[in-house]
């Protein structure tokens, strides 16, 4: 029987089978009893920190300049700036709604301006959830511009590593930056798993080694080039190449992203973070959570790569954001992270759930 004379339903459509169809169905299958491994890519400023060292932002400077990212207006007939909503979101509450920071830039004293009094009080709420309270160690909390002490890395992040240790999950993080804080975030998550925070001493019966040593990613138009210690991996020969290393991590690491391509790219999705999912990959699921993954392509982080069989003549297709939103990629509701402790743990449900409809509805191109 070839090919052509074979089908399967999925979605109740009739689709012509091929290996890679086969693969996702197979998947599908083995994970009815059985969770992949997470490989989570998380970024660092405004997803588990809210401050950045590279600019000098303390906390509430941060805070600031990120509701000026999620706060929606428009310019009226008049044009003058009118707001469409009083609550800050991820994602525009209307089809014509622009943030603010799209027409303005951001504002790191945003909650402080005549325009943007309207958030003062989510932006107090959250600074007093943000506070440290009793005597501040200084690998977890920081002095901000007030001079109180904040929570450096958010307590949801600390929780999610001790809720998926608890429930026996297989993981990986893998810190993404394009920033300067890394090898501080490392050495701060390793004094937190030997048991020295204060909120969560608990953390040191979290088998989880730290590398210490951070990495770097590279971009060209001819490869992406990953280096860690004295490992070099390039996609030049292969693509999937990168994707097999990040597979195969184990405990947290972390990465330097390739700022200055983005920049030459026009800080489009094309010159992102690059990112790679596999739906033939029965073992793993990649996720990645970051502030800057939006829908606009034009202004999105993450350069999202499918990787193809080898039968279809090339190594991966683009992805647009649109089409794995919440599935593999996550925008930041910094908002969220800083007031739920199981922020990061709804996001993770949500992808999984969402991943196991994608890989039905999955069509080869």
């Amino acid at each position: 029987m070839d090919n052509k004379s074979r089908q399967l339903v999925t979605n109740g459509r009739e689709e012509d089978e091929e290996s890679r169809d086969g693969s996702v169905q197979q998947c599908l299958r083995v994970l009815v009893t059985k969770k992949r491994k997470l490989i989570l890519h998380l970024d660092l400023n405004n997803t588990i920190l809210v401050s950045d060292a590279a600019t000098g932002q303390g906390p509430r400077t941060a805070l600031n300049s990120y509701l000026s990212t999620v706060s929606w207006g428009r310019i009226n007939d008049a044009g003058e700036w009118q707001w469409v909503s009083d609550q800050p979101s991820a994602k525009p509450p209307c089809e014509d709604a622009v943030n603010y920071y799209s027409h303005f830039g951001r504002d790191g004293s945003f909650s402080d301006s005549n325009i943007g009094q309207r958030f003062r009080g989510v932006f107090d709420d959250h600074m007093k959830l943000l506070e440290w309270r009793g005597e501040a160690d200084e690998r977890f909390a920081q002095q901000g511009e007030d001079g109180k002490d904040y929570h450096w890395i958010l307590p949801s992040f600390f929780h999610m590593l001790e809720s998926l240790h608890l429930q026996g999950r297989q993981f990986c993080v893998i810190l993404r930056t394009f920033g300067v804080d890394l090898p501080h975030v490392l050495q701060s998550v390793h004094a937190a798993l030997q048991g020295k925070h204060p909120l969560f001493p608990q953390l040191q019966q979290v088998q989880l080694t730290t590398d210490l040593t951070p990495g770097r990613i590279r971009c060209s138009k001819r490869d992406v080039v990953l280096t860690h210690g004295v490992d070099r991996i390039s996609t030049r020969t292969k693509e999937r190449n990168i994707y097999q290393y990040f597979s195969s991590m184990e405990g947290i690491g972390g990465f330097q992203d390739h700022f200055d391509w983005w920049a030459r790219n026009n800080f489009a999705a094309s010159g992102g973070k690059p990112f790679w999912i596999d739906p033939t990959d029965c073992s793993t699921q990649h996720i990645i959570i970051d502030d800057n993954i939006r829908l606009s392509e034009h202004d999105a982080i993450v350069n999202c790569r499918v990787l193809l069989a080898k039968e279809k003549g090339k190594e991966s297709r683009t992805a647009l954001t649109s089409e794995l939103y919440d599935i593999c990629l996550v925008q930041t509701d910094l908002l969220r992270a800083i007031a739920q402790k199981d922020y990061f743990l709804d996001c993770i449900r949500l992808c999984e759930d969402n991943y196991e409809r994608y890989l039905r509805s999955f069509q080869v191109e």
